[in-house]
């Protein structure tokens, strides 16, 4: 067979089992509105937890701020990487805003947390070590393991005792050990247990990694996220961050000390060898950094109509603004996201490889933009 006959033939593979991904025209509104494929939903899919990338206001505040500084901060390309031409003096403002936030620990910023994830551990570790992750964790994890040296193994989800195992087991064999989780997991919309991972990692002399992607914006008084509500930011070593979610904006960022700092501007590929974010996204991201530092009452809102959801539903996961609706089979979960989108409702069948087999889902992701009535429409539809 010819190259294209295969990719043909497992493309008809994956329409048979409904597996097949489409790309869709969408754009968001505010309001926790979308308009899909020119129809207009309410939306149950996107990550913009807090309301911001659909808030016009915010938009026209910042704008006006910049008004008479376009020239110079609101540049729609860097045009090169960070380390050459591309570091505008808007990163150095955001950076020195995230570690006023993070208790003035240092910060840097990156592309995405793609970026930020198939980068970190790579840099950080060797052949010589071992990274233990959480079997849930993000496929960009998985893939930043894959690209190291280091051996890893993958923790059944949230079993920590199986952690335990794996650390006493591994003592004394490698130079350096790292854990790596997810504080909300993008998924199940569940978390993990921080103080108990922050134990081990003291107890076994391990490095500890938490990406915050799905926590940072909605969880703590100040939005920095779980590992701030819990008061752990001085306990975990790699405090990953994005400003794609609940920060309406691009990119993403890790927290860490000055050392680990420098150490990743110089060892970091996808940092190093990378264009710079453009400069009007980087002024953006600050603007919404200060900005949702007040947004107390929507996070709360978000809390309110996320434990109102898991309440309607029948089979569902976690504790946090995103809900899984488990049904198990593809072809039926394809077939009740229909349903839910000829009601208005936007939300999408996930299915694997994206979760385990048998435990497809429909993944409704809050914003706080919604209202309680919109929500009390799943259930209606129910």
């Amino acid at each position: 067979m010819s190259f294209y006959d295969t990719i043909a033939a497992e493309l008809d593979d994956l329409k048979s089992i409904r597996r097949e991904r489409k790309l869709r025209s969408v754009v968001t509104l505010g309001e926790g509105r979308a308009i899909c494929n020119g129809k207009e939903y309410l939306n149950f899919s996107g990550n913009d937890y807090l309301g911001i990338a659909g808030n016009g206001q915010l938009r026209a505040e910042f704008y006006r701020r910049f008004r008479d500084f376009a020239d110079t901060e609101l540049g729609l390309s860097a045009a090169s990487s960070r380390l050459l031409t591309g570091n505008h003096p808007a990163y150095t403002r955001l950076e020195n805003n995230l570690s006023l936030l993070y208790g003035n620990r240092a910060a840097l910023v990156f592309n995405s947390g793609y970026h930020a994830n198939i980068g970190i551990l790579p840099a950080i570790s060797g052949k010589d070590d071992l990274i233990l992750s959480d079997k849930l964790n993000h496929a960009s994890i998985i893939d930043g393991m894959q690209l190291c040296q280091a051996e890893f193994r993958r923790y059944r989800h949230l079993d920590y005792v199986q952690l335990e195992e794996f650390l006493n087991a591994a003592k004394d064999k490698y130079r350096q050990i790292f854990i790596i989780t997810e504080s909300v997991f993008s998924m199940d919309g569940d978390t993990a247990d921080l103080q108990q991972l922050v134990a081990l990692k003291k107890q076994y002399g391990a490095v500890l990694l938490v990406d915050e992607a799905h926590s940072v914006g909605v969880r703590g008084d100040n939005g920095a996220g779980l590992c701030a509500e819990l008061g752990l930011l001085g306990d975990v070593d790699f405090i990953i961050g994005t400003f794609g979610k609940a920060f309406g904006s691009a990119g993403a960022y890790v927290i860490c000390d000055d050392l680990a700092k420098d150490f990743l501007i110089n060892k970091m590929r996808s940092f190093i060898f990378t264009t710079g974010l453009p400069p009007m996204v980087i002024n953006w991201s600050n603007f919404v950094l200060e900005k949702q530092v007040a947004m107390t009452a929507e996070r709360q809102h978000l809390r309110e109509i996320g434990d109102l959801l898991r309440s309607m539903l029948p089979a569902t996961l976690g504790d946090s603004q995103i809900v899984p609706y488990i049904i198990g089979d593809d072809g039926e979960t394809a077939k009740v996201a229909e349903r839910f989108q000829s009601g208005g409702i936007l939300v999408f069948p996930i299915r694997p490889p994206t979760v385990p087999a048998n435990s497809a889902r429909l993944r409704f992701s809050l914003t706080a933009a919604l209202r309680t009535e919109d929500v009390r429409r799943v259930g209606e539809l129910l």
